[in-house]
């Protein structure tokens, strides 16, 4: 073995932590991001009546974002590297957003009887179902089902904004129809990074 080979070794036997990192913290932006985005959706529902607190703001939406972003961004360095055992698992990286809000006092009392927390829930799987409905894995017949599911779920999402905030949101008003935008483009987009663990893996990788 030469010189050069042995290095080449060498490197190829480190963990791949510097590989590994960078999608990581990307997706953790990215998580950050939508989530934070997405509480600009809660605002517009709830209007004057929205109110910010340290675990409601930070604990139950923007650390799990984070969860979940960097969740899948693990999966695709692993999915470039050539994937792992149960590495698909990665696909439920939603459910941070449904598990978070339940660790704030009295919410689960809360969910079971007045089901305040389910549209949390209603997003994670959204998310989960949307993006394994696009991933062109599985039977077909499975992905028709979480497709449409996840999709009922965002239109009745979309449809929320004049049933709670009143008539300011509208579909036939700008505004409302600008929410109905927001709502359903940030569901198609936790979709989409969703059907990451789904994708097939790098051939050349699981060659190497």
């Amino acid at each position: 073995m030469t010189g050069k080979e042995a290095v080449q070794a060498s490197r190829d036997a480190r963990p791949a932590v510097h590989r590994t990192a960078p999608f990581v913290a990307i997706g953790v932006t990215c998580g950050i991001a939508w989530a934070a985005g997405f509480r600009s959706y809660m605002v517009e529902l709830a209007g004057p009546a929205s109110t910010f607190s340290w675990w409601g703001t930070f604990g139950s939406l923007l650390l799990p974002g984070a969860v979940a972003g960097g969740l899948l961004g693990w999966a695709e360095a692993l999915r470039r590297a050539g994937g792992r055992r149960g590495w698909r698992w990665l696909a439920l990286a939603p459910l941070a957003f449904a598990i978070a809000p339940l660790f704030m006092p009295g919410a689960i009392t809360a969910l079971l009887t007045q089901g305040l927390g389910g549209g949390a829930i209603a997003v994670a799987l959204m998310g989960i179902g949307g993006g394994y409905a696009i991933s062109r894995r599985g039977p077909l017949w499975a992905r028709l089902v979480c497709g449409l599911v996840s999709a009922a779920l965002a239109a009745a999402l979309a449809l929320t904004g004049p049933g709670i905030a009143g008539p300011s949101l509208a579909f036939t008003e700008p505004r409302g129809a600008w929410v109905a935008v927001l709502a359903a483009s940030f569901i198609v987009v936790l979709a989409l990074a969703a059907s990451v663990p789904h994708r097939p893996v790098n051939p050349d990788a699981q060659h190497r």
